[in-house]
């Protein structure tokens, strides 16, 4: 996959998932942007700024930037995010508000300060998450993930007509900086609910990415991509299936 003379900017491009995917894209040949609260380049290749996505007059002050350095912006992945796992008797409206900000209002501002500068055939990549296509119990990021799910939808469909894609990648569990307190209960719990029996690596889920930055998607708008060794496709069915074979070998 090419990349070559397009401009792609990938907010919390500092570490995890944002970093693997910033250094692919330098790899493919993109000019790569890497908004962020702690702008660390990950790679020499890599152009680092600090930004709060959450900041409206941040998102004009970096568009305009953008435009006199660059010109263009072809490809955008909004990629910064954080969890917050309150359930809902614990939440406060403080974290509430602050988690759908970072995660649903941050890609509404990026996407809506650089539109004008995306030629047609751009590439928008949203980091959602398989708790968009769940009930997850973490009732802020589930909410956030939702929410960035249907704006994912919705401008797609706004932004078809200027020839500019927008998808959706969903990550299920993924080894990163994000998810390293999860209790190791949890984290049992979880891995015994996917099929291919491994954690993603943050390269499995930036080859996704970076497939829908690249021309060979260049029809593919409006999609909803869980990137998660099958854990949602089994609709919670491994546990029953993972009895089942169980009884039947003791059974023998």
């Amino acid at each position: 996959m090419s990349l070559e003379d397009r401009v792609v900017v990938i907010t919390g491009a500092a570490q995890g998932l944002g970093a693997a995917i910033a250094i692919g894209a330098a790899d493919a040949g993109a000019t790569g942007v890497g908004p962020d609260l702690v702008p660390t380049a990950p790679a020499q290749r890599v152009t680092m700024c600090e930004l709060d996505v959450t900041d409206e007059s941040q998102w004009d002050a970096f568009a305009e930037w953008l435009r006199r350095e660059h010109g263009a912006c072809h490809g955008l992945v909004n990629n910064a995010g954080i969890t917050m796992r309150s359930r809902l008797g614990e939440v406060s409206l403080e974290e509430w508000n602050r988690t759908l900000a970072i995660n649903a209002t941050g890609p509404m501002l990026g996407m809506q300060a650089l539109m004008d500068l995306m030629p047609a055939r751009s590439s928008i990549v949203n980091i959602a998450s398989i708790a968009a296509l769940a009930g997850h119990f973490a009732i802020p990021y589930t909410a956030s993930k939702w929410a960035l799910r249907g704006l994912s939808r919705a401008a797609s469909l706004e932004l078809g007509p200027r020839g500019i894609r927008v998808n959706a990648v969903m990550p299920g569990l993924m080894a990163t900086a994000m998810t390293s307190d999860v209790p190791q209960a949890v984290a049992d719990a979880l891995m015994d609910s996917v099929p291919l029996a491994r954690a993603a690596t943050t390269a499995d889920v930036a080859a996704i990415v970076l497939f829908l930055l690249s021309e060979e998607s260049s029809y593919l708008s409006g999609l909803e991509i869980p990137v998660d060794g099958g854990q949602i496709a089994h609709g919670g069915m491994k546990l029953l299936s993972d009895a089942v074979r169980a009884a039947a070998s003791g059974a023998r």
